[in-house]
């Protein structure tokens, strides 16, 4: 377990200079497939899953508009790699073990997801409490936040009525016991 646990951390390992040497979409990108997360561009309908696949083209070219993180080891650490993503629309973290309250303060807190993420979807992440969910306040232009299998969630109710009066349009949709 600590063997996968050290190469987890290393696969969320932000390398400043990739960014730059290749754009931000690019370098989030090959991180997000490195952790066995999927993505899919701007104006593409299929989703991008094979690292070795991974479209080439004049740097820029390929945008990232969703993220669907089911399983993958995506963990704090890596978060720095979001900084410079503008068309993030929707993030799906479902069964993600690594993901926790600061996961979703740094998520809440990233300026450009603040912008243009709409979709939001939590589903089955152990170590998410109430804090992180509150956090999520920060996400200005979410419309659909999707909260479901989250026993760290404990006090529903204050933080659903938390979240509906710092986001008025928000559509909130609840599976939790």
């Amino acid at each position: 377990r600590s063997f996968w646990g050290w190469l987890n951390a290393v696969f969320n390992k932000v390398d400043y200079q990739r960014i730059q040497d290749v754009g931000p979409d690019r370098a989030a990108s090959e991180w997000l497939l490195r952790c066995g997360a999927l993505v899919r561009y701007q104006g593409y309908q299929k989703w991008q899953q094979d690292y070795n696949g991974l479209p080439t083209g004049p740097l820029g070219k390929y945008k990232i508009e969703a993220i669907n993180a089911t399983d993958s080891c995506i963990m704090y650490r890596g978060f720095d790699y979001l900084d410079g993503l503008e068309h993030v629309t929707e993030i799906k973290l479902q069964k993600c073990i690594y993901i926790q309250d600061e996961c979703l303060q740094r998520l809440s807190q990233t300026k450009n997801l603040q912008k243009s993420l709409l979709q939001l979807q939590i589903i089955s992440c152990g170590n998410v409490t109430d804090k992180g969910i509150i956090a999520l306040h920060k996400l200005t232009n979410l419309e659909y936040l999707y909260l479901s299998d989250l026993p760290g969630v404990r006090e529903k109710e204050t933080t659903v009525r938390v979240l509906q009066q710092a986001l008025p349009n928000l559509q909130l949709e609840l599976d939790l016991e």
